[in-house]
């Protein structure tokens, strides 16, 4: 069941953003103090990427664990508890569905994809960015592209 009220769940709820969170926010900062140059949430590319190396043709998302189903047996019988459970159960799913596809069609346009879950960003932050130094270093001596992120704990 919901601890909250309808009216303070809808006030909740109106406050999440889709750009400029605070996940993002950390990350760019970081990459922004060691040089790096990048485009925020770059309209160009399919599922508009929250940074862009376009230098390197690396997209990064930084997605919250709930919208995008992190630990997905976990969340699922939580969700079906809780209000209106077919409906959350249905965008969740359709987010990690829209994930994969925009994952696949970035690597089919010859960028290197990688995803980052907002408390690994949030906790470890210097962890992400040696994930993305690793991957850029790896791009430049052997010119591949694949799909990178934290490994889960």
């Amino acid at each position: 069941m919901d601890n909250l009220t309808k009216e303070q769940r809808r006030k909740n709820m109106q406050r999440i953003k889709a750009k400029d969170t605070s996940i993002e926010v950390k990350l760019r900062k970081s990459l922004w103090g060691k040089g790096y140059r990048y485009r925020k949430n770059y309209d160009r590319l399919p599922g508009k990427p929250d940074i862009a190396l376009t230098k390197y043709k690396i997209a990064i998302f930084c997605d919250s664990e709930f919208f995008h189903g992190k630990d997905w047996e976990v969340l699922k019988p939580r969700l079906e508890a809780g209000n209106n459970p077919e409906y959350w159960k249905k965008k969740i799913l359709r987010n990690m569905e829209r994930d994969d596809e925009v994952n696949k069609a970035l690597m089919f346009m010859g960028w290197t994809v990688i995803r980052f879950w907002g408390k690994d960003i949030l906790k470890n932050c210097g962890e992400c960015i040696r994930v993305i130094e690793e991957c850029i270093f790896e791009l430049n001596v052997q010119g591949d592209r694949t799909f990178y992120g934290v490994d889960d704990e």
